[in-house]
């Protein structure tokens, strides 16, 4: 059933409701949003119902992002960061009925794609993840929260994909054999992820954790980046966290939910595009030790991200909807090529990172 933003919400934001255009909005399936004009100056605003099944304590996500803006605020004054409007009572969100309201501002001439399309959208919108990063690496880390708990924990995911194994029917423990030995065959990733998160070296970051192209704003007529939005898992994390998840979701010309396996390749021009927009940004925050796991990055993602989605499988596709009965399957498999694709140009794709990780070094100098 869809939701839509009474008088009550409206007003507590000091909008009146008979003044105002309203529709839903982007293509985002988490939380509802709608857009909102004013019809007397045509001045837009974004209105959000955060989604509680998924961020179970919604005022996490103000806090963090409070903290960032007002870090940024004092050491990078110029940053274009998207925060709340507050409400009349100057609260950063409004709670009716156990939902939980937020106004964001509309930034005027920007556009999402939900794909890239070209390497120059790759690099634009690395560029703004890898700015981000850089002028957060200052950041006292210990006031925030995570917004969803072990939500990159390779460690959990692994250990609920061990245990599914064990409990799965045996009907789909027999049809996903094969692949079931196939992502055991890449536990090392696991086992790496493990050994790196303890070294000190291996730095907490506040990461965006959430970095699919259309989580940055693009100039509408020159595709430049903007901004960064969608900020709701702001929080400490590891660089692999992010540079990981372009990885997976810029460099293969289909998304996850292609089932023509055939069609999964690695494009190195996507790679080589958001490794320079990144590196340019943040490569001269980076420690030595997460330099070198920079190609790991794009492996830990897909893995986990893979064993996710067998994982539910396995139980009986219980956490992703899908659409038939092989959904979580297919998509299993879809990352496992994808991860396959990766590792065999591991030799290419590590000469890109050396050559953006050196050109990002001189211009350091």
């Amino acid at each position: 059933m869809e939701i839509k933003p009474n008088e009550k919400i409206l007003q507590a934001f000091g909008l009146e409701p008979e003044g105002l255009n309203v529709r839903k909005f982007g293509s985002g399936h988490i939380n509802n949003t709608f857009l909102l004009e004013k019809k007397q100056d045509s001045s837009k605003y974004v209105l959000q119902k955060i989604n509680v099944n998924v961020f179970k304590e919604p005022g996490i996500i103000a806090a963090n992002q409070r903290m960032a803006a007002d870090y940024l605020a004092v050491n990078h004054p110029g940053y274009l960061f998207i925060t709340p409007i507050p409400t009349v009572n100057g609260e950063e969100l409004f709670v009716i009925n156990n939902e939980y309201w937020r106004l964001i501002p509309f930034i005027a001439g920007s556009v999402t794609v939900d794909q890239a399309d070209n390497p120059k959208q790759a690099y634009e919108a690395a560029k703004q993840f890898g700015r981000l990063a850089s002028y957060l690496s200052g950041i006292d880390l210990k006031p925030f929260k995570a917004s969803i708990p072990n939500f990159h924990n390779l460690t959990l995911r692994y250990s609920a994909f061990q245990d599914a194994i064990k409990n799965a029917g045996e009907d789909r423990k027999a049809a996903a054999e094969g692949m079931i030995e196939d992502f055991l065959r890449y536990s090392d990733i696991a086992v790496t992820y493990e050994q790196l998160k303890t070294d000190p070296e291996f730095k907490d970051r506040l990461m965006h954790h959430d970095t699919k192209i259309n989580n940055v704003l693009l100039n509408k007529t020159t595709f430049e980046g903007i901004c960064v939005c969608d900020l709701d898992t702001l929080m400490p994390g590891k660089i692999i966290s992010d540079l990981g998840d372009m990885v997976r979701t810029y460099v293969c010309p289909v998304s996850e939910e292609e089932s023509d396996f055939s069609k999964i390749v690695v494009r190195e021009a996507y790679f080589e595009a958001l490794m320079q927009g990144y590196l340019e940004e943040v490569g001269g925050t980076l420690t030595n030790v997460e330099k070198q796991q920079l190609f790991f990055a794009g492996k830990f993602m897909i893995y986990m991200q893979g064993i996710r989605f067998l994982t539910d499988y396995l139980n009986g596709d219980v956490y992703y909807p899908t659409r038939y009965p092989n959904h979580n399957f297919d998509r299993a498999k879809n990352q496992l090529v994808l991860l396959q694709r990766l590792i065999e140009k591991e030799p290419i794709l590590q000469r890109i990172i050396d050559k953006c990780l050196l050109i990002s070094e001189k211009s350091e100098q």
